[in-house]
């Protein structure tokens, strides 16, 4: 039998209204944050590289060494994986509001002080900031489960899941506010300073000027930004109603508060709430029996499907610098000073980000609720499977200067069905499936299985990308991108598989998903058997 609350029911049936799209606003404005501050860093490292690793008289610009290289590219994630499990757990303990402030005010804080790291020796510039970017990385963490939670927790059933994606959407608006802070800074410093490429330069090291310093600085500050204008919106939203009633079990407050919101008068019901929340079903813990029972297979698909999705969509995103420039699209470093390298690579990063990765995310949001989270999913990993193999079997093919444009599209393809793909689901199904008083524990632990998938992609394809024959300076030979990117295709055909663990949530209420609304099996059963006829 399906109990319910007057003001969940209200809020399952509610039609589309103001508060829905200012939560998503305030929301997607932190995963906006996320996006640029997780991804900015490759539109400089390049430039960090010649600023602090220069070599005199070596034929090509300084490199960062692999060490640091991989280090900068993926302390953030690290933090990200921590933040998601602590802030994950507090936001089920102490509700989401109290948790979600200071996620936003670690992000503000930590991207201005990236920016201002100490120093001019590339030991203590390097760092201080992975120290500080560890620290961003937290809060970043913080704002994937409590962003979804809160989302799914104000939506309609009908229109729930496009919301939770609209909310992730805004992380393609972060990527492609990067490249274009990126290239809006370096061209804006490349016309005030000139400086010849560096095969041209005398000494070399004159390619880069003194104030290429302040361009990678102002490209990283500039995320704390968006952060903080939303910071007072964000304290202003009042605690959702499934976190006050069904896990605080405070049924008048919760009725207040969603009468605010909805405009509607509701009952507060506390003798229904308490019948509810004293259900054995109600009571199980994360480490129990029973939640292994119901919802285990859920845990362990979210957390595999996240995994492998975000070891091939880190390695794309951080190394697409590397990959366009073993194609040729992006010139020899050698022939271009430090800001013009910056330019070029923000521009490719920028295009691509515009052409297939917003796209596929909002295609994701216009049909979410009507294709459902499964099917995406599963189109997502199998055309990324498709795509990454049909880049790297004629790989050589691709390398050819009259075949360059058609790499970049199937390429592009490949973020496109990333984001109208796993992308966005495996954000959105986490939030929908579990109990409101372990909802954003799971997602966070769904979320790190992911960031542990993104360091494996940022360490590892790292070292893997290397050429056999001639790999960069200080890296010892890797398998090159030709084979990197077979292994990729292998990782989304294994997203494929366990896609199959995970369940349809499409126009469920989140209860009826968690099943917080039905009574334990044995007390229906022993119910039964004493009101059955003799």
């Amino acid at each position: 039998m399906a109990k319910d609350l007057q003001v969940l029911n209200a809020l399952d049936i509610a039609k589309t209204q103001l508060y829905h799209f200012t939560a998503i606003v305030i929301a997607g404005m932190g995963f906006f944050t996320d996006a640029y501050d997780l991804f900015c860093i490759s539109l400089v490292t390049k430039l960090l590289g010649r600023i602090y690793y220069t070599i005199p008289n070596a034929e090509k610009p300084g490199t960062l060494p692999p060490n640091v290289a991989a280090a900068v590219n993926g302390v953030a994630f690290c933090g990200t994986l921590t933040g998601q499990l602590f802030f994950g757990w507090l936001g089920d303990k102490l509700g989401r509001k109290k948790v979600y402030g200071m996620t936003l005010m670690i992000m503000v804080i930590c991207s201005i002080a990236s920016g201002l790291s100490f120093g001019d020796k590339p030991k203590s510039v390097m760092a201080t900031l992975c120290f500080f970017r560890f620290w961003l990385g937290f809060g970043i963490g913080g704002d994937y489960p409590l962003s979804a939670t809160i989302m799914s927790e104000y939506a309609n059933k009908k229109t729930r899941g496009a919301f939770i994606a609209a909310v992730f959407a805004m992380q393609g608006f972060g990527i492609l506010a990067g490249g274009m802070v990126a290239i809006i800074v370096s061209a804006s410093f490349k016309a005030a300073y000139e400086a010849p490429s560096y095969e041209d330069a005398r000494p070399a090291a004159a390619s880069t000027v003194p104030q290429a310093d302040f361009v990678w600085r102002l490209i990283l500050m500039f995320g704390a930004l968006p952060a903080l204008l939303t910071y007072y919106w964000r304290m202003k939203m009042p605690e959702t109603a499934r976190y006050t009633a069904l896990v605080a079990k405070n049924a008048k407050l919760a009725a207040a508060d969603m009468s605010k919101v909805l405009q509607v008068e509701f009952d507060a019901e506390p003798e229904k709430l308490e019948e509810i929340t004293q259900e054995k079903g109600n009571t199980f813990g994360l480490f129990s029996k029973e939640f292994l029972h119901r919802h285990g297979l859920h845990l362990l698909g979210t957390t595999t499907t996240w995994f492998l999705l975000d070891i091939a969509f880190y390695s794309q995103n951080l190394f697409q610098k590397d990959i366009f420039s073993a194609i040729g699209w992006i010139p020899g470093a050698e022939t271009m000073n430090a800001l013009e390298e910056v330019y070029r690579i923000a521009r490719a990063q920028t295009l691509i980000a515009l052409c297939s990765t917003v796209p596929g995310y909002w295609f994701t949001v216009a049909f979410i609720d009507k294709m459902g989270r499964f099917a995406i999913q599963l189109m997502g990993f199998f055309f990324m499977t498709v795509f990454m193999f049909a880049l790297a079997l004629p790989y050589n093919h691709w390398t050819h200067r009259e075949n360059r444009i058609g790499f970049v599209i199937m390429y592009s393809l490949t973020f496109f069905f990333a984001n109208f793909g796993p992308n966005a689901t495996t954000f959105v199904v986490p939030a929908e499936i579990f109990p409101a008083r372990l909802r954003s524990t799971c997602h966070g632990i769904s979320a790190a299985a992911g960031k542990a998938g993104a360091i494996v992609g940022a360490f590892g394809f790292l070292y893997a990308a290397q050429s056999q024959t001639k790999p960069d300076h200080g890296y010892p030979p890797g398998i090159g991108v030709k084979n990197s990117l077979i292994v990729l295709g292998c990782v989304n055909f294994l997203g494929i598989l366990f896609t199959f663990l995970v369940p349809e949530s499409k126009g469920k209420s989140l209860e009826e998903m968690s099943r917080e609304n039905e009574e334990d099996e044995a007390e229906i059963e022993a119910r039964t058997s004493r009101t059955a006829p003799a």
